[in-house]
């Protein structure tokens, strides 16, 4: 997805960072001192810039507000005056023949935008938008395009991009390291916590700062920003026309860089010029929900700010913000069972006020916030902190629009079947258990794999209480911004989540060319529920099986195709064509297998290993399992007794007929008896210990419980000789360290007092209370108390 935010790009007011503290943030532009518009320089998402604007707006009472983003929105301004529009909101705007190509235009409630849009509908002011349109900022391949021609000299660097708050900083004397906040933290205290209070004069701010700016623009063009000439050149022709049809009584709110260049005299001709020829594409707008996480900078977005939450509590807050913010905090700290008491409260804002009296700040800021929380609420420990950073400093409010905003028809029925499950969108994220055997929680379920077949990541499978292919699912819900998006682009393949995700995976289909994309496809539209699309799919796959002859990719399309056939009775899906194209599969494998394992490198071995298990586990979930299972059989068998296989292969053959009861303990030891013989090169026979015991396959509580395999593995290992004990201990050490540490110390115990000290044949007990053999009738009455623990069903 191909996005930017125009608002911002190539803004330097706004690719800064925003007041840490977030006091007053009126950033001074020009004002109608002598007539003329009301120019609002303002930095984006600024608390402190957005109760200028409120001010000053109403102190002169435009006619018209014109708002610095894309033209194309005044079709939508109606909708912010919704009361069902609530911050914070984005215009997004998408190439309507390329909807990965797209922008947003985020506003908070406390971003200065916002607040001039909400005045006007309030006080029934027209509103309009004069950035450039998106149909020319879309159909940009770079975002900082320009004519090539800036026309302005004195550019500092040749071409490098400056930041006009730590210019002005510098100026000021404020300097310190790069990245240390010193021109940010000046900004906070002469503009954001400095600002004019109600009974003062509400322009000045605004004044000052246009003239500052000025300055830099006189020094500095463009500022490494050439895109911004063309963008001022049409601000500059929609100002005219307001001022055509309003006269004076107009206000502009836009980042304050722009305001020089707004007030420059140029004529209309010149500004054209600007404009001429200009890419353009077809694109469509509409206001979309936005997150305070997404506001975050560390989410990536140009213009964000380190603390949203803090942002907009200092926007609300009536009076003694800092007060109440340390009691919100305390509150958070409090339902998380950390012992917060009023005494605590009171220190902690004393604390925060002597911090922004000793650093000589007009009045505590986020740092001094943070601090006294740590200090004192905290009680200096990090661990809380975070919390309260991840919760309140940044937040997760999700902001909502109305239903009457355009959308795609897929976004439309998207939303329809959300309302009608009961799945309500959250920026949190969420886990969701599904009952499968409930209708409600099978319609979720095939709506979330729909929406990830279309790519679409709102929910996320996660490990719960079931495996796979059980009645009961468990998804990681969470909704960000840029999902919309996807949403759009999904919607060239329909204008339903049914139809568009049937329509994508016959494409998919089509176009696979590996055999195991098609069965992982397949397991698609079975948990999607998409039986328009399998017919197509099954042809593929069927198409594909046969013509396929490497072993290995039969081997890692099985499992896929093996787990797509337990669904047919949890979800009462037709699974008789899947079964017959599995049963083949399986035969192919069984037949192909063993040549294929034979004069293996050790990199194939091991990935063939993976591949052993995988197969194991399908066949043992095939319908009528009896008939491959005895098959499969053979072939492990055939591996365990070939020379010729590599050794980890011959050893998990091995280990998996001893798992089956294929074979007996006594043959198992004669196969690990015979692998570690002198004879067979310890290389060879390190990698046989490693595939018999080795990974996940429980191998160390084997041997802890069997002290036979334990004896034989030890006899051999102290008979390596010691040119060859090097090179076999690396691959050893890996087997073992695999093992629980339990299992590693039990292992090291029965070692010490020599186990298999019977004799060949001989087994006693590894642990006190375990008897040499499994006592099947006391193992199987547990079971139906661990169904009933776990929820699950007791199979047959």
């Amino acid at each position: 997805m191909a996005s930017a935010d125009p608002m911002v790009s190539g803004d330097p007011m706004a690719s800064g960072e925003g007041p840490a503290s977030g006091g007053r943030l009126t950033s001074p532009a020009t004002v109608r001192r002598g007539g003329g518009p009301l120019l609002l320089g303002v930095r984006h998402h600024g608390p402190g810039s957005a109760r200028g604007v409120r001010a000053a707006l109403e102190a002169e009472k435009p006619a018209v507000v014109l708002v610095e983003g894309p033209a194309e929105a005044d079709a939508l301004v109606a909708l912010a005056g919704d009361p069902d529009m609530r911050p914070p909101i984005a215009l997004l705007a998408h190439a309507v023949d390329d909807p990965g190509r797209a922008a947003f235009w985020p506003m908070a409630s406390f971003s200065p935008e916002w607040v001039a849009i909400r005045w006007a509908h309030d006080r029934g002011a027209a509103v309009r938008f004069i950035d450039l349109p998106a149909t020319h900022t879309l159909a940009a391949s770079d975002p900082t395009w320009s004519d090539g021609d800036d026309g302005e000299e004195g550019f500092a660097g040749g071409g490098t991009r400056i930041d006009p708050i730590a210019e002005l900083a510098g100026a000021a004397g404020a300097t310190g390291a790069a990245g240390d906040g010193a021109a940010e933290r000046w900004w906070e205290d002469v503009v954001e916590l400095c600002a004019a209070d109600d009974a003062g004069d509400p322009i000045a701010p605004f004044e000052a700062l246009a003239e500052a700016m000025g300055a830099l623009r006189e020094a500095y063009g463009h500022g490494g920003h050439p895109r911004d000439l063309v963008r001022e050149a049409y601000m500059r022709i929609q100002l005219r026309a307001a001022r055509k049809e309003f006269g004076d009584s107009v206000a502009v709110v836009c980042g304050a860089w722009h305001v020089p260049a707004l007030t420059r005299k140029t004529t209309v001709a010149a500004d054209r010029a600007l404009l001429k020829g200009l890419p353009r594409v077809k694109t469509e707008l509409t206001w979309v929900p936005w997150t305070h996480r997404r506001l975050a900078r560390r989410s990536g977005y140009g213009a964000g700010i380190d603390a949203p939450g803090w942002y907009e509590h200092l926007f609300a807050a009536p009076d003694r913000p800092v007060e109440r913010w340390m009691t919100k905090v305390a509150g958070l700290l409090r339902a998380e069972d950390h012992p917060v008491s009023s005494a605590h409260v009171i220190e902690a804002v004393r604390l925060a006020r002597n911090l922004a009296a000793l650093r000589g700040r007009p009045a505590p800021g986020l740092d001094e916030t943070t601090d006294a929380v740590r200090s004192v609420l905290c009680e200096g420990s990090d661990v809380p902190l975070d919390l309260v950073r991840d919760r309140l400093v940044v937040g997760d409010v999700l902001g909502e629009v109305p239903a009457g905003a355009p959308a795609v028809p897929l976004q439309r029925d998207l939303a329809r079947r959300r309302r009608s499950l009961r799945l309500k969108p959250e920026a949190t994220e969420r886990t969701l258990e599904l009952d499968l055997r409930k209708d409600m929680d099978g319609e979720r379920s095939r709506l979330l794999h729909r929406l990830r077949l279309l790519g679409v990541g709102w929910g996320e499978p996660a490990a719960g209480r079931a495996g796979t292919g059980t009645f009961r699912e468990t998804w990681r819900l969470r909704w960000e911004p840029e999902q919309h998006v996807q949403v759009a682009e999904a919607g060239v393949w329909g204008t339903t989540v049914e139809a568009a995700a049937t329509a994508r995976a016959r494409s998919r289909a089509e176009a696979a060319t590996a055999l195991a994309d098609i069965t992982a496809l397949a397991e698609q539209c079975l948990l999607a529920g998409l039986s328009g699309a399998l017919p197509v799919v099954m042809r593929s796959l069927a198409d594909r099986a046969a013509l396929d002859t490497d072993v290995s990719h039969l081997a890692e399309a099985l499992p896929a195709l093996a787990r797509s056939l337990r669904y047919g009775d949890v979800r009462g899906t037709d699974t008789a064509a899947l079964a017959e194209v599995a049963a083949g599969l399986a035969e192919r494998i069984c037949v192909g297998l063993p040549p294929a394992c034979a004069g293996l490198d050790t990199d194939a071995a091991t990935a063939m290993r993976e591949r052993i298990d995988e197969v194991h586990q399908a066949i043992g979930l095939l319908p009528d399992a009896a008939g491959p299972a005895d098959r499969w059989a053979g072939v492990l068998r055939r591996l365990a007794d070939r020379d010729r296989v590599p050794g980890v292969l011959r050893g998990r053959a091995a280990r998996l007929l001893l798992d089956e009861g294929r074979i007996a303990d006594s043959e198992a030891a004669l196969l690990m008896s015979r692998a570690l013989s002198p004879g067979t090169p310890p290389a060879d026979a390190a990698a046989w210990i490693d595939g018999f015991v080795g990974g996940a396959s429980g191998g160390g509580l084997l041997l802890v419980h069997d002290e036979r395999l334990l004896g034989l593995v030890d006899d051999w290992l102290t008979g390596v000789p010691a040119g060859a004990f090097t090179d076999v201990l690396p691959l050893l050490r890996r087997t073992f360290s695999a093992y629980e540490p339990g299992v590693r110390r039990t292992l090291g115990e029965l070692v010490a007092r020599d186990p298999g000290a019977g004799g060949a044949g001989h087994s006693t007990p590894g642990v006190p209370g375990f008897a040499a053999t499994l006592d099947r009738e006391r193992a199987d009455a547990v079971l139906p108390l661990l169904h009933l623990v776990l929820g699950t069903e007791v199979m047959a």
